[in-house]
């Protein structure tokens, strides 16, 4: 489990193709910190460590992410010099910041626009029909493994929704979304919570 709370960016430094996509990714943990078999949310998808190196400050690990990982993630994601949000599995007794995030992607939305106001951006995303019940202003929703509060929401008469963000200086500083543009691809995780209200309230009716 995680927060959506970022911990680093790193960046992909190899992609080896031997079965499924052997990824290196550079970091700036402590590679004594990280443990073989530990999971860690690279921009929003859970991945297994196998193996890791380097030292305190220029770390790297790599993970094995798998054909149907790729066919559900943003497109070009997977590409040497990508940078991702990174964010090492919850302890119990850490501080639940964000919230509760599986590491699971549920959908591809896109960037509709990106507006610089005052010192933040203001983003319009658009999700899939499928994602548009879970999504409601002031609810909680993932972008790129980054936990956000949804602003508003406009439905679309396809079935399809818009949503919008606030992204302020400090979140654009310290995760990949300050680099975000119009057209940009990102990986969606709606909150938990809503899953299960809409599976209660589906079962109801």
């Amino acid at each position: 489990m995680f927060t959506g709370i970022i911990t680093a960016v790193g960046s992909i430094r190899e992609v080896r193709q031997q079965g499924d996509l052997r990824i290196v990714i550079a970091c700036p943990y402590d590679p004594a910190g990280i443990a073989i078999g530990a999971s860690i949310a690279c921009s929003g998808v859970c991945l297994t460590v196998v193996e890791r190196g380097g030292e305190a400050g220029d770390a790297w690990f790599a993970v094995d992410v798998s054909g149907e990982t790729v066919s559900r993630t943003a497109q070009d994601q997977w590409t040497a010099g990508r940078k991702l949000n990174l964010e090492q599995a919850l302890k119990l007794g850490d501080e639940l910041g964000g919230h509760i995030v599986t590491g699971h992607v549920d959908a591809v939305g896109r960037v509709v626009s990106r507006e610089d106001t005052g010192g933040s951006i203001q983003f319009w995303i658009m999700t899939p029909m499928e994602l548009a019940p879970y999504v409601a202003p002031k609810g909680s929703i993932t972008v790129d493994g980054v936990s956000l509060t949804v602003n508003e929401v406009a439905d679309e008469a396809d079935g399809t929704c818009r949503f919008m963000l606030n992204i302020i200086p400090h979140t654009a500083e310290v995760t990949t979304l300050g680099g975000l543009k119009a057209g940009d691809a990102v990986n969606l995780e709606i909150d938990v919570l809503a899953r299960y209200l809409q599976r209660m309230q589906a079962l109801r009716g």
